[in-house]
C-alpha cells in the first residue's frame, strides 16, 4: 500500500469515530432530557446511547444504501403489467381481504 492510501483509510476511520461519537452523545442527551420525563424510563450511558444507534440502523437503515437501489428491477422500472402480476402474487400470499380490482362491488 501506498502512503496516501493508508492515510486516506486513516482519516476514514478518524472521521467515522468522531461521527460516531457525536450521534452517540446526540443521542443520548436528547434521550436523557425528553424520555426520563415522558415515560420514566431509565437514562443512556454513552455505550447504550452507540448500541441504540447501531440497532436503529440495523432495524430501519441497513447498511451502505447505495447499492440497494444501484441494481434490480424497482417498482418505477416495472411495466403496469409487472406491476399487476406482482399485486396479485402479493394479495395471493398475504391473504389480502379487500375489494378486488377485477370484482366490482356489491
Amino acid at each position: 500500500m501506498n502512503r496516501p492510501k493508508v492515510l486516506r483509510i486513516c482519516r476514514f476511520l478518524a472521521f467515522g469515530m468522531v461521527a460516531v461519537a457525536i450521534f452517540g452523545l446526540l443521542l443520548m442527551s436528547l434521550w436523557n432530557w425528553l424520555i426520563p420525563s415522558l415515560t420514566g424510563w431509565h437514562t443512556l450511558g454513552f455505550v447504550q446511547a452507540v448500541g441504540l444507534l447501531v440497532l436503529c440502523r440495523i432495524l430501519f437503515g441497513g447498511f451502505g444504501g447505495r447499492w440497494r437501489h444501484a441494481g434490480g428491477p424497482g417498482w418505477s422500472r416495472l411495466s403496469p403489467e409487472e406491476r399487476e402480476r406482482f399485486r396479485a402474487e402479493f394479495r395471493g400470499r398475504c391473504g389480502w381481504r379487500g375489494a378486488s380490482q377485477d370484482q366490482p362491488s356489491a
